[in-house]
């Protein structure tokens, strides 16, 4: 049986183009459900205009799929709530400022 746990688990595999850690972290996953083995995520990105949005959301469609038993695959990009910084984890913020990418 799959689990949002496991779903979850497997997003976080993939990591964002511009930024050294993954979009789990950056806040960029928003909901996963689960409905038996049919698989439904919520996401947005950091712009509208992000130009790496296929990518992405190709190597989140491949991390999800890496589940055991998943089916089907649906990826909603939301953009209400808008995605701000503070959705950042407080592990990403960690690694953003071992990067130098923050204070």
């Amino acid at each position: 049986m799959v689990t949002a746990e496991q779903v979850w688990e497997a997003l976080g595999t993939v990591n964002d183009p511009e930024y050294p850690l993954s979009i789990v972290d950056l806040g960029m996953v928003y909901d996963v459900r689960v409905t038996g083995a049919d698989v439904t995520i919520d996401m947005t990105f950091t712009s509208i205009g992000c130009p790496a949005i296929d990518m992405i959301l190709d190597d989140l469609r491949a991390a999800a799929a890496t589940v055991p038993d998943v089916g089907t695959i649906d990826i909603n990009v939301v953009w209400s709530p808008p995605w701000t910084k503070d959705r950042i984890s407080t592990r990403g913020q960690r690694l953003l400022q071992l990067h130098g990418v923050v204070n």
